[in-house]
């Protein structure tokens, strides 16, 4: 059945913006959270899955959105994550042979509520100038008091705890269990595909619920350890933190992604602190300081780490930053096998210029283990 986006619906900023769109599949709704934005072309799917994005209205930059459908394989939680949707054209027809839903069969399935017919070009050019803020979508255009009372309920970002949100309640297996080496994964909001990266070289990994305790992770004797993506303000995960810690003291490899790397960041003592409007596309370029190699990355984050205060910590080493703002997008310590990056090595659809970071978590692995074998 095709539609058309008729009903008419807005979206009302927490400093009292508002611009106007079409409710998709012409459906009534009301939906709430950060608003941000992601510049991908591709990977929409990736992105309304990813548990980074929990609690966020997106604003998808590319002019079509649903044109390729949409494939149960492609996704990287069990569930859409996004709070909402807001976009320039939606398509209700899909052109991909092997999709197997249309976008709006997908959302529908998901009870998210999305609204299409934007000047998204507009309202992303007032985000990067104002910051990122809370907002509502609503096709309720004629209840902008009770719709602005709402909103002031919506918790900011910042200081939001939200891994709790998006983390397994119990530990789990992924890979093959007579795989070569064992991983321990705290789980603040996984990506499938990191998974997938660790099993397909040789991991069999026990995924933990984000306030697991380090005892019980060392329990299992890992090979390695690694903490996960995932959304809200890293300050608030004191279990996490504690036991990043540990996880250092443990002496053997530890690997972190994102939410991870702030964590890991927290652990040796360096603040974070909440960016302008964040970083968030698969288009963005980094350098590797040891190399001296750029890398095009996918990026998702809101926060990031002081880069005061890490050029200070005496153990750490800035190993990647961000060329469009300098902002510090990789560390390692001096002494330890630990490191980690503020993008995402394991993107799907891509880019994939920073998967050779698995590569060399495992390759940390494989010394480490050599280390330990009795002759």
């Amino acid at each position: 059945m095709k539609y058309q986006a008729k009903r008419k619906a807005l979206i009302l900023l927490a400093d009292g913006t508002i611009f106007y769109g079409k409710s998709v599949g012409n459906k009534e709704g009301t939906a709430v959270g950060e608003v941000c934005f992601n510049t991908g072309m591709t990977g929409y799917q990736e992105i309304f899955t990813d548990p980074s994005y929990f609690g966020q209205l997106m604003v998808t930059t590319n002019a079509h959105i649903g044109n390729y459908g949409t494939n149960r394989d492609e996704v990287e939680s069990d569930s859409i994550k996004i709070s909402g949707l807001i976009c320039k054209n939606f398509s209700y027809e899909y052109s991909r042979p092997d999709a197997d839903m249309s976008l709006l069969e997908f959302l529908d399935e998901n009870q998210l509520f999305a609204i299409s017919d934007v000047d998204t070009r507009a309202l992303v050019s007032y985000i990067r100038d104002n910051g990122a803020m809370n907002a509502v979508i609503s096709t309720r255009v004629d209840e902008i008091d009770a719709l602005k009372a709402e909103l002031k309920n919506v918790p900011s970002m910042e200081g939001l705890e939200l891994a709790s949100k998006v983390s397994t309640s119990e530990p789990y297996y992924y890979g093959a269990e007579n795989a070569e080496y064992r991983i321990s994964a705290l789980d603040i909001g996984i990506k499938k595909n990191i998974l997938r990266n660790l099993a397909k070289r040789g991991a069999y990994i026990k995924v933990f619920p984000y306030n697991t305790p380090f005892d019980e992770m060392k329990a299992w004797n890992p090979d390695g350890y690694f903490i996960s993506n995932g959304p809200g303000d890293p300050e608030p995960l004191n279990d996490a933190i504690a036991t990043a810690k540990e996880m250092i003291q443990a002496e053997k490899p530890l690997f972190g992604i994102c939410l991870g790397h702030q964590v890991l960041a927290l652990a040796n003592g360096v603040s974070t602190y909440k960016m302008h409007h964040g970083h968030r596309g698969i288009n963005h370029p980094i350098l590797n300081l040891i190399t001296g190699r750029g890398e095009i990355t996918s990026q998702n984050h809101g926060f990031a780490i002081s880069r005061e205060d890490t050029e200070a910590n005496t153990d750490l080493e800035i190993t990647h930053v961000h060329l469009n703002d300098n902002t510090v997008a990789g560390i390692k310590m001096k002494d330890k096998d630990v490191f980690s990056v503020q993008y995402h090595p394991e993107a799907s659809p891509g880019p994939h210029d920073a998967e050779y970071l698995f590569d060399q978590f495992f390759e940390a692995i494989k010394a480490s283990s050599n280390k330990n074998v009795v002759v």
